[in-house]
């Protein structure tokens, strides 16, 4: 099969490996030159600084990788998506599948990403939408450590040749699902308890504090699954606890180690400067505040967390107003 993948960052470029490996062709968009350039001339992930496969090639043409295949692999942050989405409908001229393997919710709107492709892409160049998710850092994948996904989509014939063309019998192995909203929140919300999570570990709290928040950020999480309209099952999965369990203690978390920034006292400004990568936990918070208020949620870690990164409340107050809420018994609702 013919897959053309949307950006070609950390998770871009190993999922391009990956599909090489499982004897895929593979063409990466990136509108970054020194990227492409290296990976079609060194052969080197742009970076892990490990090497791809030589048949893996990129460009820097939307148009190009547009027409290369059917299958579209959407690798690029949220915050860019409804733009290039926009640009890439504006350019097609025959329907397409739009895999998207990025975890957030856009802010402004607190739409998931099929919704701002349902809204995006017309009905004409829409085939099917599907989203990759799970418990995976880009720097384990490329490495070729065993890891499990969940591929969701409405369309069950789509997830199933889906599970089969990202499966392999080395390293990777996919599971399917139906609960496309479940799996979306899931990846999206578990960024944002990340984040807390470092800012425990930044304040020295110890492991037991992390573990507290952890259990009780997996309440949130079905919270909001349920408010979407997902499954509460789904909270339970790879797609939630699976990936929260991998993001919310590892230094290979981007949204991990910010968080971990924040509670030893550095500002947003500083991490931006020193960070690659997009945040997608703190997009997260502040979508995530949004809907809590449109619907009434209670998502007290959350809304913490928002006041420290948006609204500038110190740290140990945050920690204080945990800790002062009502005390009740402990149940998942």
């Amino acid at each position: 099969m013919k897959l053309s993948i949307i950006g070609g960052g950390a998770w871009g470029a190993t999922l391009g490996q990956l599909l090489v490996d499982n004897g895929h062709e593979v063409v990466i968009y990136d509108i970054n030159e020194q990227f492409v350039q290296t990976i079609n001339q060194k052969h080197v992930h742009p970076f892990f600084d490990l090497p791809l496969p030589e048949t893996l090639v990129a460009t820097v043409s939307l148009s190009e990788a547009l027409n290369f295949s059917d299958y579209l692999v959407l690798a690029v942050p949220t915050k860019v998506m409804r733009s290039l989405l926009n640009t890439i409908n504006q350019t097609l001229n025959s329907p397409k599948y739009f895999i998207n393997v990025s975890k957030g919710i856009e802010p402004d709107t607190t739409k998931r990403v099929s919704e701002i492709v349902e809204e995006v892409v017309s009905k004409e160049n829409l085939a099917g939408f599907a989203v990759l998710t799970g418990p995976s850092h880009a720097e384990e994948v490329i490495r070729r450590k065993l890891t499990l996904l969940t591929i969701a989509s409405s369309n069950t014939e789509m997830a199933q040749t889906l599970q089969t063309v990202f499966s392999n019998d080395t390293y990777m192995r996919v599971y399917t699902s139906d609960d496309l909203i479940g799996c979306e929140v899931g990846g999206a919300v578990k960024n944002a308890i990340a984040v807390v999570s470092g800012m425990a570990t930044g304040l020295d709290m110890g492991e037991n504090a992390r573990a507290a928040l952890i259990t009780r950020g997996i309440v949130e999480i079905v919270r909001v699954v349920e408010a979407y309209g997902g499954k509460r099952d789904t909270a339970f999965g790879l797609t939630g606890v699976g990936d929260l369990i991998v993001t919310a203690s590892s230094e290979n978390s981007r949204n991990f180690r910010a968080g971990k920034q924040i509670g030893s006292g550095k500002s947003m400004e500083q991490i931006y400067q020193e960070e690659k990568q997009t945040i997608e936990g703190v997009r997260a918070i502040e979508a995530l505040h949004q809907l809590a208020l449109k619907k009434g949620l209670s998502l007290p870690i959350i809304e913490v967390a928002y006041q420290v990164i948006f609204e500038r409340m110190p740290i140990n107050d945050a920690v204080t107003k945990l800790l002062t809420r009502t005390l009740k018994s402990e149940k998942i609702d």
